[in-house]
């Protein structure tokens, strides 16, 4: 009876023995499949990307061009539609969008309640909206459309230009939030120009900015996209992540598998 209980006492402590030492092997491999699932996750989610405006800050009164990036950010529709608000609150005296190849441009103007007079004259109107349609921007790409802006008003240190995008499928996408203090950036934020002092020897300064002629529909890849939506890029990173998570299975399976014979 003493042999048998000794015994049973030596079986159970070499039992414990192996399960401690085979604890180490199963803590690795479970922190290395956890990881890998985590970078499942993170590599096959999409950079997110807003309809940005470029220069983003301008001295007040300067003549410019403003270049508004707009990105395609649904996997299976195409860009079809751009709306842009030209803030009539603080009136722009000359607003001239620039004509982009397959794409067709209309100009909303509306009457200021008080006229607006600047070096070229004394304005009744001002543009409020402009519309560019018959245009495609494909899946993972984006578009860049120029506005020509003279001069930049004089009242106020900001300018929001909303902008409403139109997809194929239907879906509509309004960029129009503001960040507000000590909350979180909106989903959905509206470009805004900040407006700094007029340099007082040279008030055109923000005009430094030429057209230049260019096809700006490209390629929107993860690594220089600012937005990138849904790409071919984010595919190949969701790949290789659930690559790395079989990887981590594999050896999870083996550390049990040696833990189990030990």
């Amino acid at each position: 009876m003493l042999k048998n209980t000794a015994f049973k006492n030596t079986a159970f402590r070499n039992t414990a023995l192996r399960n401690t030492a085979a604890s180490p092997a199963r803590r690795r491999a479970a922190a290395v499949t956890a990881t890998a699932a985590v970078l499942v996750v993170v590599t096959a989610l999409p950079a997110a990307a807003h309809v940005t405006v470029s220069p983003d800050s301008l001295p007040k009164g300067a003549t410019a061009e403003l270049t508004f990036k707009v990105p395609n950010e649904e996997s299976n529709a195409t860009t079809t539609q751009v709306q842009l608000q030209i803030p009539t609150d603080h009136p722009i005296a000359q607003v001239l969008p620039r004509q982009i190849p397959g794409w067709t441009v209309s100009v909303k103007t509306t009457t200021l309640a008080k006229p607006l007079t600047t070096d070229d004259g004394t304005f009744t109107t001002a543009v409020s909206e402009i519309d560019w349609t018959g245009g495609s921007i494909p899946v993972g790409q984006y578009q860049d459309f120029q506005v020509s802006v003279d001069p930049l008003p004089k009242d106020t240190n900001q300018l929001v230009f909303k902008a409403v995008q139109t997809y194929s499928n239907g879906d509509i996408v309004r960029w129009i939030d503001l960040s507000q203090a000590g909350q979180p950036d909106p989903d959905h934020p509206a470009p805004v120009l900040t407006l700094t002092a007029a340099d007082a020897t040279d008030t055109a300064a923000g005009s430094t900015s030429s057209p230049v002629a260019t096809d700006t529909t490209a390629a929107a890849s993860a690594a220089k996209s600012s937005g990138g939506g849904s790409g071919t890029a984010g595919v190949w990173l969701g790949a290789l992540g659930l690559a790395a998570g079989l990887a981590a299975l594999a050896l999870n399976l083996a550390a049990r598998r040696r833990s189990s014979e030990s």
